[in-house]
């Protein structure tokens, strides 16, 4: 879609999100969505689709709930955690990396305190149902989320298949895992680096930022590229669900090149 300008304010939109539906690559040890239309136009007039799916597919939120217990779920988060002002870090990585504190305070434009920020590690491009996306990909070091917590960031979102390194998650050798039985092997044999000694602590950066009530995006997609190290407006409502621990969500970027365009403060 590239980029889609209101006619009224002059505000360019850029649709920062993956396309959804039946097919979309699913965490490994969970089930594909499954989706029928239960109702069609040729029989019934009308569509109508029934849906199975687990919440964490596609570009998708996670609220503190989903590894914090007694943490807010997806109704409780504060409204104004899903829209605000941010950055699109472009922090390029290869397969089995890490995403450190240093690469956050080097990247520019500069993490501002309470910004919503967007991590680019290039991996967008490589969302399928593969074992190199699913296995491979960077994520946050400890380090990493406990400095975006300090920034107060109002969300946290990135072009992986989690937040968290593959190795630290049940993908590797933590509970209930793994469940992709080559993984740690495979690092091994591509890095000489011990998984365990590496990523020793389980969901590691996911609880640290949602400990902090920090809500956080996954598998961000779309035209994501189009603002590689640039600040915009960003906008992204979960469903109001009662004890939801994630869903999917349509995330966009907003802004506006003349510099013209403010939000009425309303006084």
């Amino acid at each position: 879609m590239a980029i889609v300008k209101d006619p009224y304010t002059g505000l360019q939109l850029v649709e920062l999100s993956h396309v959804w539906g039946h097919g979309v690559p699913s965490y490994p040890g969970q089930d594909d969505v499954k989706m029928f239309r239960t109702v069609k136009h040729a029989q019934h007039g009308v569509l109508a689709f029934k849906i199975n799916t687990v919440m964490h597919t596609g570009t998708h939120m996670n609220a503190p709930l989903h590894l914090v217990q007694r943490s807010a779920d997806l109704a409780e988060i504060p409204d104004d955690r899903f829209f605000g002002n941010g950055v699109v870090l472009n922090i390029p990585k290869k397969s089995y990396e890490v995403i450190s504190a240093k690469d956050l305070e080097a990247a520019k434009p500069g993490v501002r305190t309470g910004d919503i920020v967007v991590i680019v590690t290039g991996w967008h491009h490589k969302y399928s149902d593969a074992l190199e996306y699913y296995g491979e990909s960077p994520g946050l070091s400890k380090d990493a989320a406990q400095w975006l917590v300090d920034k107060a960031c109002k969300m946290v979102a990135v072009d992986t298949q989690q937040i968290d390194h593959p190795l630290a998650t049940s993908l590797g050798p933590h509970r209930g895992g793994p469940t992709m039985r080559r993984l740690a092997g495979d690092y091994q044999k591509a890095t000489g680096l011990d998984p365990k000694k590496e990523h020793g602590e389980w969901y590691v950066a996911h609880k640290l930022l949602l400990s902090a009530g920090i809500p956080t995006i996954e598998q961000v997609g779309g035209d994501v590229d189009l603002l590689l190290g640039k600040r915009a407006t960003f906008a992204a409502t979960p469903w109001k669900f009662k004890y939801g621990d994630a869903c999917p969500v349509r995330f966009i970027a907003m802004f506006d090149p003349s510099g013209t365009c403010r939000i009425d403060a309303g006084n």
